[in-house]
C-alpha cells in the first residue's frame, strides 16, 4: 500500500511538471517565486482583485489564479510552483524598463490553514500577504449560491445554515488549529469567522507583511484600494480605467429575517476582528 502511494505521488509529480507544464517546468530553476500572495477569502472577490493588481505595468501575473500550491498541490514540488511564474529574465526586463517588477498569486483557501501558513513562512519568509474580507453575511450567501449552481446544494439557505450550525457543535472539542470545519460541505458560516483565521497569520508574520482590506471598500472605490495595495507592494500608484470583474453571479436577495439572524450571529466575531486589526468595516447591519 505504501509503495503504491509513493509511486502514485511520483507519477503525479512527473505528470504535472513535465507533461502539463513541459517547457515551463524545465525552466523552473530560472523562474521567480511570488513577491505577494492574496491568501483570502473565498467568495470575496479575490480573483477580481488579483487580475486588477496584475494590470499594473510593474506586476507580472502567474499562469492562472488559485494555484493552490501550499495546500492541495504541495506534493508537486517547488519546481512545479516556480513553473507557474515568469522567468527571472522577464522580471529583469520589466524592472529595467519600469524600475520595479514583482509577481504574485491568489489562493483564497490558504487563510484558514496553519499548515499552509507555516509552509509559506518556511519558503517565503519575506512574502507580502493580502487579505480581502467580505461582509460575512454576504460571503456566506454567495458561497451557498455557488453550491446551488454547482449542484452540490439542494437545501434552502435557511436549512443549509441551520444544518451547518448543528454540525459545528461536533467541532467544539477540536483544536483551534483544526481545519476540517472549513472544508466540509456547507461550511458557509464558519468561513466568515475571520478573526479565528487571521490570528494564524499574525502569529507567524510581521504585521507590516499583511495588508487587510474589504470587498466593500474595493467595490466602492477600486482605484483607491488598489493604490493602497500598490503602496504596500512598493510599486508606483496608477489609476486603472478598465477594471476587471471575475466570477460575478446573480441570485435572489436574502430574506430580511435571515440577514438579521446572521448579522447578530456574526457581531461578536466581527468585533474580535476589528479589535485585532484596529479597523472597522460597516458590517453590523
Amino acid at each position: 500500500m505504501k509503495a503504491n502511494f509513493f509511486f502514485k505521488k511520483v507519477f503525479q509529480k512527473l505528470y504535472y511538471q513535465f507533461y502539463k507544464r513541459n517547457i515551463y517546468a524545465l525552466t523552473g530553476p530560472i523562474r521567480s517565486l511570488p513577491d505577494f500572495i492574496i491568501i483570502g477569502t473565498v467568495r470575496s472577490g479575490s480573483t477580481s482583485l488579483y487580475h486588477n493588481i496584475c494590470q499594473h505595468p510593474c506586476v507580472l501575473s502567474a499562469s492562472y489564479d488559485e494555484l493552490g500550491f501550499f495546500d492541495s498541490n504541495f506534493h508537486l514540488g517547488l519546481n512545479w510552483y516556480r513553473s507557474l511564474f515568469p522567468t527571472l529574465f522577464s522580471k529583469w526586463l520589466v524592472k529595467r524598463k519600469k524600475q520595479f517588477a514583482i509577481t504574485g498569486e491568489d489562493t483564497p483557501f490558504y487563510i484558514w490553514s496553519p499548515l499552509v501558513a507555516n509552509r509559506i513562512l518556511k519558503i517565503l519568509p519575506n512574502i507580502k500577504l493580502i487579505v480581502l474580507f467580505r461582509n460575512p453575511v454576504d460571503r456566506a450567501y454567495s458561497n451557498y449560491h455557488l453550491g446551488v449552481r454547482e449542484g452540490s446544494e439542494n437545501l434552502s439557505f435557511e436549512d443549509a445554515i441551520q444544518f451547518e450550525l448543528d454540525s459545528l457543535k461536533n467541532f467544539e472539542i477540536e483544536s483551534e488549529d483544526d481545519i476540517k470545519k472549513y472544508t466540509i460541505s456547507r461550511s458557509y458560516i464558519v468561513k466568515g469567522f475571520y478573526a479565528d483565521q487571521l490570528k494564524i497569520w499574525l502569529k507567524l508574520f510581521k504585521s507590516k507583511q499583511l495588508f487587510i482590506t474589504s470587498t466593500e471598500d474595493f467595490e466602492s472605490n477600486a482605484n483607491n484600494t488598489l493604490n493602497k495595495i500598490y503602496d504596500f507592494l512598493e510599486i508606483p500608484q496608477i489609476n486603472l480605467k478598465n477594471l476587471e470583474k471575475h466570477k460575478v453571479a446573480s441570485y435572489p436577495p436574502m430574506k430580511d429575517e435571515t440577514r438579521k439572524f446572521l448579522v447578530d450571529l456574526y457581531k461578536i466575531h466581527n468585533e474580535e476582528l476589528f479589535r485585532m486589526i484596529s479597523k472597522e468595516f460597516d458590517w453590523n447591519k
